[in-house]
């Protein structure tokens, strides 16, 4: 039976790396085997490519070449790690996916729509998540998180390319990912991330087991 595939979306500071291992600890305890992974990155060659795209080294090609980078990423990653892991039955959470570069370099970079969906029908194909959880607060709120995280972490270096915008590419960013919800609600799930760690990870929890189906005992219905 092939496995789930869900990712996580939204801006910088939401928590996604927290949610996602907390769902993972959650699945496990369901006896439910999950690999998590993120983009950019997730296999070798696409790790790589993310300390290009997240260094800033890519931004004077545009948006445009982000996007051929990103999918070039995204296109390895799927063939070595993604699809592989959902054949053979394991579910997939992964940080950030195809929502990510509709977002970033679609709306906010501006890439022609026609564009995005034309790579995604050529990378993504039929492997497309089975659940989107978009983790959502005011950009402000997310920014301060991201930067009192890395303070806590002892990480004095610079904003990664996208952390380092100003703050109406965010608040135009937190936009992006809502009407992506909204466009594709059968898909997407809204998460309210403003709460403690342990409230937003009964929330993404409680949508997980309603959307996909799982029984109280943790078996698929």
């Amino acid at each position: 039976m092939r496995g789930r595939f869900i990712t996580f979306e939204g801006g910088e500071g939401v928590g996604k790396s927290t949610q996602i291992r907390r769902l993972a600890k959650n699945l496990a305890d369901l006896g439910i085997d999950a690999l998590l992974t993120r983009e950019p990155g997730g296999s070798p060659r696409a790790e790589e490519l993310r300390k290009v795209l997240l260094s800033g080294g890519a931004r004077h090609f545009g948006p445009f070449a982000e996007t051929i980078l990103f999918n070039a990423a995204r296109d390895d990653h799927l063939e070595v790690v993604i699809r592989p892991a959902l054949a053979a039955g394991r579910w997939v959470l992964c940080d950030r996916f195809i929502d990510s570069t509709r977002a970033y370099q679609g709306v906010l970079g501006e890439v022609d729509p026609d564009i995005i969906r034309s790579m995604e029908r050529v990378v993504v194909g039929a492997t497309r998540p089975d659940l989107t959880l978009i983790l959502d607060m005011p950009a402000s709120k997310g920014l301060a998180r991201a930067r009192a995280r890395n303070a806590a972490a002892n990480r004095f270096e610079a904003p990664d390319r996208f952390e380092g915008e100003g703050l109406a590419f965010h608040e135009n960013l937190r936009e992006a990912f809502l009407h992506i919800a909204g466009f594709e609600p059968e898909r997407c799930a809204v998460i309210d991330a403003g709460g403690s760690a342990d409230d937003v990870a009964r929330a993404v929890f409680a949508t997980v087991r309603s959307r996909l189906g799982l029984a109280e005992a943790g078996i698929p219905a």
